[in-house]
């Protein structure tokens, strides 16, 4: 009777932790009824080839049910929504490859066999528990109290599948998941087929913008950059002082600026979704509607400024891989990480700072021909460590060998993390970093002859911004020509790098930004005026 209650109590804490963490409430739910139909039963199971294959697919249920589980609340933590197995799937080479950016691949590797070798011993505990070496005994009274148990856990669980619960605390983990998942499973695939049918039906035909002929269009993504970096307290006393000190420059360089929000499709993580949705003019905020997209004869932005007379670059620094989504969207011109010459070292999961490559793209890519090119930078990326100072100096930037002595400057990624204060600290500094650097850079770069659109990606993680948080990121827009502001000014964007914060929730999808630039800039638009 010891053992068929052990039994539960560790099934039942397999089962709840990951609840615990999803919805960060220790102790609630308590219960898992699942856990206590599964201990009697496998214990009334009469011995033979049944028993064992019933113990064996038990635990194997168990532990995907889990599995997914603890996949919710990860996904939860770091993006802000809930798991899809239909889509998410492929993520799992993505954090293999975060991890080993953030601790390097010997220890990533030693990582994920820990976690591994963790969850293969906790599913031999579970088959040792179910399926004793020694027979269990099903007669006297632990069979009786077996059967009182299974009884009366199989009607409390019938109840709470209805909706009246008895027993405060409780719920159904397994059924709960295996229900919802096929529910995302059943609704994806529909949502498949009518975007599939979109995007045959509705394409978004290639448009030249005639009104940014002979104009350099540069961009420019700053990794999570969102709102939350600007109207959260934590966070903004930093950034609200660069902003005004950007301002302050690109005045002084006779440089105009408006400034507002648009709704990115992601939070916390996945920038290249936030990237396509600008690009595409679609609503990208998963995996497969990425690669229907790009599989498609969609055209893009890419294929605008192609039109129009642009050569088209991409700067991705953080791409240590080969990248055939940048052959698939057409650029004419990709540099990568394997492209860019940078001497310095990494900084953990950052290549290259952002200063390094917006000072290499404008010295080495753009060229003197029009050119419409996007950028990501990545400095403030998570883990947000180490941070670096600004060069306000340009000539010292080079070939980054500058950036030597910051290789092992600060605490490392895994002493950071082990406090919530100082983790949002240095998301801060980062981002303040990245924005500061970007409009220094932005007083250099920019003319007359240039639109230079700076946005956030996305917004950070809910550790960082808190579980309400609006999807909202800023925007802006850089030019010596007053006349290509005026449209984004028509559109509810305000004068200066500040965007309105009143209300975030409202902003408007990033996707229409694409939209944006084929109507007030396209063939039916007046094309605006060169200042004089």
């Amino acid at each position: 009777m010891l053992r068929l209650l052990i039994t539960a109590c560790v099934l039942n804490l397999l089962l709840v932790m990951p609840l615990w963490w999803r919805f960060g409430t220790l102790g609630s739910p308590l219960i898992a009824w699942e856990a206590w139909i599964i201990a009697p039963a496998m214990l009334l199971l009469p011995p033979g080839r049944w028993r064992l294959w019933s113990g064996v697919s038990v635990v194997s249920v168990v532990a995907l049910i889990t599995a997914a589980n603890l996949g919710e609340a990860a996904t939860f933590t770091a993006f802000g929504r809930p798991l899809n197995l239909y889509l998410d799937v492929p993520l799992v080479r993505s954090i293999y490859h975060l991890l080993v950016g953030n601790v390097g691949q010997l220890a990533a590797i030693c990582l994920m066999l820990l976690g591994s070798a963790l969850l293969l011993s906790l599913l031999w505990l579970m088959l040792r528990l179910l399926m004793p070496v020694n027979a269990p005994v099903r007669r006297g009274l632990p069979g009786k109290v077996a059967a009182c148990l299974l009884v009366g856990a199989v009607c409390l669980s019938l109840l709470e599948a209805n909706r009246y619960r008895l027993v405060p605390h409780t719920a159904l983990p397994m059924v709960n998941t295996a229900r919802f998942q096929w529910s995302q499973v059943v609704e994806t695939h529909r949502a498949r087929e009518a975007f599939t049918e979109q995007l045959e039906e509705t394409p978004l035909a290639a448009q030249a913008l005639p009104g940014l002929a002979e104009r350099n269009v540069l961009l420019t993504f700053i990794e999570s950059y969102g709102v939350s970096a600007l109207n959260d307290p934590r966070y903004n006393r930093t950034l609200l002082l660069t902003l005004e000190d950007i301002q302050r420059r690109l005045s002084e360089s006779e440089l105009h600026v408006v400034s507002g929000l648009v709704e990115s499709p992601i939070r916390g993580g996945q920038s290249w979704l936030a990237h396509a949705t600008a690009l595409s003019g679609r609503w990208i905020d998963n995996q497969l509607w990425y690669r229907l997209m790009l599989d498609s004869s969609h055209a893009t932005m890419i294929d605008d400024f192609r039109a129009t007379g642009q050569r088209t670059l991409s700067v991705m620094p953080a791409i240590t891989l080969a990248w055939p989504e940048g052959r698939a969207y057409g650029f004419d011109e990709i540099a990568a990480a394997k492209d860019i010459p940078y001497a310095g070292p990494p900084l953990n999961w950052v290549t290259m700072p952002d200063q390094f490559t917006l000072d290499y793209t404008q010295r080495e890519l753009l060229g003197d021909a029009p050119v419409f090119a996007q950028l990501a930078l990545i400095s403030s990326h998570a883990p947000w460590t180490p941070i670096l100072p600004v060069l306000e100096n340009w000539s010292l930037v080079g070939d980054g060998s500058i950036y030597a002595p910051w290789e092992n400057a600060g605490d490392p990624p895994e002493v950071i993390w082990r406090d919530l204060e100082r983790i949002r600290d240095h998301y801060a500094w980062s981002v303040d970093y990245a924005v500061s650097v970007t409009g220094r850079w932005a007083a250099r770069v920019a003319d007359e002859q240039t639109l230079l659109m700076v946005l956030g990606d996305h917004q950070a993680a809910p550790l960082i911004t808190g579980d309400d948080a609006s999807a909202a990121v800023p925007v802006h827009i850089i030019s010596g020509d007053p006349a290509l502001l005026a449209p984004f000014k028509q559109r509810g964007f305000v004068d200066g790098m500040l965007p309105p914060l009143a209300r975030p929730e409202d902003a408007p999808r990033m996707s229409q930004l694409r939209h944006w630039l084929q109507q007030d800039f396209g063939t039916a638009a007046q094309p605006p005026r060169t200042t004089p």
